[in-house]
Formats: structure tokens, C-alpha cells, sequence
């Protein structure tokens, strides 16, 4: 507990957690638990924010780990979408993405992910992301210049 303690500090309501590149005991530490949503398989989270605290359809952020052979279905952003990967290998439409990997997916693009040998990254959600179960119609997703609504992150 005291470990967690020292990296897990709380500064005016902010939360900073020291040490997470290069440091898995940091990780370990933190309280984890299954993600538990439709088309998301072996995944964790560590939420930082989400829209309980910031409405509706407002941002979250989180830190996400994926265990070897998990496998998130395809799904839509109507909003940003930002994965920075801290440890192991993600993989998406767009190929595969190690440690120190910045990833900015526009609003109205979409992917599936997945990794073989595992992976942690840090997540911010500009708007609850859609699965394609749930996806509106195309005319209600911004267009992106240079690709169509429904286009993977590149």
C-alpha cells in the first residue's frame, strides 16, 4: 500500500500517478477491473474520468490493459479518440503499435483491436464510443476530408 501511495498522489482534486513508463510494479498496483462491455474480451480498466463525471456524452480517460489474446470488436468514435501505448503491443486496422506509440483517431472513425502478447495504454474518450450494433446513420457522423465516415484511423 505504501508504494501505491507515493506514486498515487492527489494535488487540488488531481490525480497523478508517478512512474508508469517502464515501471509495471506502478501498473500492478493500481486497482484494475474487468471491463465488462459487449465485444470487449481478456480487458481492464483503470478509469481516470469518465461521463459520470463529465456527463452523458462527455470525455472520459483511462488506463487499459489488454491480456494476451484479447479481442475488442469493431466499434465507432463520433468523437476524438487518443491511445498512447505505455507497454507491450496493440494491434488495429491501422497495424501494430508498441510502446511509445501515439494514436489520434478522428471523430467518425472506427477499428477493432486486439493484442497477442498483451498491452497497457492510456485511453481519452472526447465522446462515448458506439458500437456497431448501436452506430447512427452516416449522414449523423462529421465527415473527416479525405476519407468517408466510417474510415479507419491512419
Amino acid at each position: 500500500m505504501a508504494a501505491r501511495q507515493r506514486r498515487q498522489m492527489t494535488m487540488r482534486g488531481a490525480q497523478i500517478i508517478k512512474d508508469i513508463i517502464g515501471n509495471p510494479s506502478t501498473l500492478n498496483d493500481l486497482p484494475w477491473e474487468s471491463y465488462k462491455q459487449p465485444g470487449r474480451e481478456g480487458v481492464e480498466i483503470h478509469r481516470l474520468y469518465d461521463n459520470s463525471d463529465t456527463g452523458n456524452s462527455g470525455p472520459a480517460a483511462a488506463l487499459v490493459r489488454y491480456r494476451p489474446g484479447a479481442v475488442v470488436k469493431k466499434h465507432l468514435h463520433p468523437g476524438y479518440e487518443l491511445i498512447f501505448v505505455l507497454d507491450g503491443e496493440l494491434i488495429n486496422d491501422a497495424g501494430r503499435h508498441g510502446a511509445g506509440t501515439l494514436e489520434i483517431c478522428p471523430p467518425g472513425s472506427s477499428h477493432a483491436l486486439s493484442s497477442e502478447t498483451g498491452c497497457t495504454f492510456i485511453v481519452v474518450w472526447e465522446q462515448p464510443v458506439q458500437p456497431f450494433d448501436q452506430t447512427p446513420t452516416p449522414s449523423s457522423v462529421p465527415e473527416i476530408e479525405g476519407c468517408g465516415p466510417m474510415c479507419v484511423c491512419r
